[in-house]
């Protein structure tokens, strides 16, 4: 009966909070401003979705226990809650964030820069140290990232962190072997190494796995970078580096053999292999191309990856922002005088560590690589500052190598001017939905290409000119990925037999993945952490450090980590699962009370 009245309660603040304020209108008078005198409650209005609902309710407690007076707006989806938020309809939002390429500029630049995309937070001294960070090398940005931290969270109080996320996947161990199955902190499932229990079935049954978007963005890797293709995307386009499990940046499944941060930390090195070919698509079914994938099209890759105007709507722009150029490296003497950081040794002598056949010569043109009598290409990347973070960048899905000749034969219209209704663009996801406009146009470098998609589905096949007769040939030839939305749908799917994967188990859902007998359970850390949003316009939250203080000082994440039986952990902001500064949020009502009486004061 409890449950029945707190679900009608939450429906009808739903039902009032449906209604959605202008701007302009609640900067206003939307919301009463008066403070109130001593013995008045604060009012404070938290805005999250219904998949939230447990977070906001604990929120809501921990802020009611310490004398605010609280307003739950909770919106059914992600488009209302957004709707919401751009209205200005809170003081504080239920928000999180996943850093996906594993370093802690990407946890900060976009959230809390003054220019970041998704950035509410306005601050000159949050400005400085995410840029005096990014300069500096893993053993060195410690302490700014330290700094930050306290500027964001404790001088400034722009945000509360509430909990650091685990993040697991469900394997059907009898019909996979779960040892190939990967779960990496940061990346993507990468397809290739999985395998069956039965090694005769690679070729006759598909790997059936499952993403909850089906309307995807884009499969031109620079143009989306979200859930629909970020998975997708990362195994269909091979990158210059890739991320390890513990998000550690290496060479192996990549297009290079080695890498090189040159001294001065803005040129960085990459020897190509020539064992990678282009995979295009021909009655639905995956052919190579013959292309080779080469230093040219690593060029013109990170060349649009970098420039904003490449590519109408370019989402990815920020991540490579960095780069102040990509070029061919032809003069094998460069390799030969260049030193690496912090050593004496030589950018060629690293380059051409645990290499069969050394470099003799360095060639421009792809075609005349041939690495068994020491023929190589090397591609030299220069940051516009010392940036080592930019390797981690280069590992993201965005940065996927596409081809040249073909991106260039179908983007023919003027970006300017782009018409979405009758320009086509590369990774138009209508060239490969079935149907009338079926025109699939994809060249994959990665392990897989897509064959095609529905409203139900999409189909891969394995890149029959990727890696051949190596370790990272993929395994499995057919990858079909289910569009299934709802979480529990998915985990009876997954119990069913129906797919074999389901990446994402809700914490609540745990102990049903452990008991089945048919199932294996993989968790690992993640770089996942929820926390409040303080609305920085229009509000008497957007004003007062007093009153952010108040709430921030209210939020006790032991009873976040008791909620979830020990299945989160704690974070003092998007950084904390990347960088131990050591900072810790500890609830202390004492300061509650000191910081809302001042801000009564004010």
């Amino acid at each position: 009966m409890k449950k029945k009245l707190l679900t009608l309660t939450l429906l009808l603040v739903l039902v009032l909070s449906g209604c959605v304020k202008t701007k302009s209108e609640v900067e206003s008078g939307g919301k009463d401003d008066s403070k109130g005198g001593s013995n008045e409650k604060v009012q404070i209005e938290v805005l999250g979705m219904g998949s939230g609902e447990e977070d906001l309710n604990i929120v809501r407690d921990q802020l009611i226990k310490n004398g605010f007076d609280v307003k739950l707006n909770i919106q059914p989806d992600y488009g209302t809650f957004s709707a919401q938020k751009d209205a200005g309809n809170f003081d504080l939002a239920l928000s999180s964030w996943t850093t996906v390429t594993g370093n802690p500029d990407y946890a900060v630049r976009a959230l809390f820069k003054s220019d970041g995309a998704n950035s509410m937070v306005k601050d000159a001294k949050v400005d400085e140290l995410i840029d005096q960070a990014s300069t500096e090398t893993a053993d060195e940005y410690t302490k700014t990232y330290k700094q930050l931290e306290q500027q964001l969270v404790t001088e400034k109080a722009f945000i509360a962190p509430l909990y650091n996320s685990f993040k697991a996947q469900g394997v059907n161990k009898e019909v996979l072997n779960p040892d190939t199955v990967r779960l990496a902190k940061s990346r993507a499932i990468p397809w290739e190494t999985i395998d069956f229990k039965k090694t005769e079935q690679r070729a006759t049954e598909p790997l059936v796995t499952q993403q909850a978007i089906g309307d995807l963005t884009s499969l031109d890797p620079i143009k989306g970078n979200d859930g629909s293709i970020n998975t997708l995307n990362t195994n269909m386009y091979v990158r210059l580096v890739n991320l390890t499990d513990e998000d550690e940046v290496v060479s192996d499944g990549s297009l290079s053999y080695n890498y090189a941060m040159a001294e001065g930390n803005s040129d960085y090195y990459f020897l190509l292999r020539d064992d990678i070919h282009f995979a295009a698509v021909s009655k639905e079914k995956a052919v190579d191309t013959g292309e080779r994938v080469g230093a040219e099209d690593v060029v013109f890759s990170l060349d649009r990856a970098k420039d904003m105007d490449s590519v109408p709507d370019h989402r990815t722009y920020s991540l490579h922002e960095h780069i102040k150029s990509a070029e061919i490296v032809t003069d094998l003497a460069e390799l030969e005088k260049t030193t690496l950081s912090g050593s004496d040794q030589t950018v060629l002598a690293a380059l051409e560590n645990d290499l069969d056949t050394k470099l003799s010569a360095l060639v421009g043109n792809k075609t005349e690589a041939d690495n068994s009598k020491g023929n190589y290409q090397v591609v030299k990347v220069t940051t516009t500052e010392p940036f080592p973070q930019v390797l981690n960048y280069l590992a993201h899905q965005s940065a996927g190598i596409v081809s040249e000749k073909q991106v260039k034969s179908i983007n023919t219209y003027d970006v300017a001017s782009f018409n979405i209704d009758t320009d086509i663009p590369y990774g138009d996801q209508r060239t490969v939905t079935e149907g009338a406009n079926y025109n699939n146009q994809l060249y994959a470098s990665g392990p897989y290409i897509l064959v095609k998609k529905n409203d139900y589905q999409a189909d891969f096949v394995k890149n029959p000119g990727y890696r051949t007769g190596s370790d990272f040939e993929p395994k499995v030839s057919n990858v079909t990925v289910r569009f299934i939305d709802d979480a529990d749908s998915a985990l009876s799917a997954l119990r069913n037999g129906e797919i074999h994967i389901f990446n994402g188990v809700p914490e609540t859902k745990y102990d049903l993945v452990e008991k089945a007998d048919n199932l294996q359970l993989q968790k690992s850390d993640s770089n996942a952490v929820t926390y409040l949003q303080f609305n920085t316009a229009g509000r008497e939250v957007s004003q007062s450090e007093n009153l952010r203080k108040a709430v921030l000082f209210s939020i006790n994440q032991d009873e976040f980590l008791n909620y979830y039986q020990g299945n989160k952990k704690k974070a003092y902001s998007t950084v904390s699962p990347l960088v131990d500064t050591g900072n810790e949020l500890v609830a202390d009502s004492d300061k509650v009370k000191e910081f809302l009486e001042a801000y009564r004061k004010e």
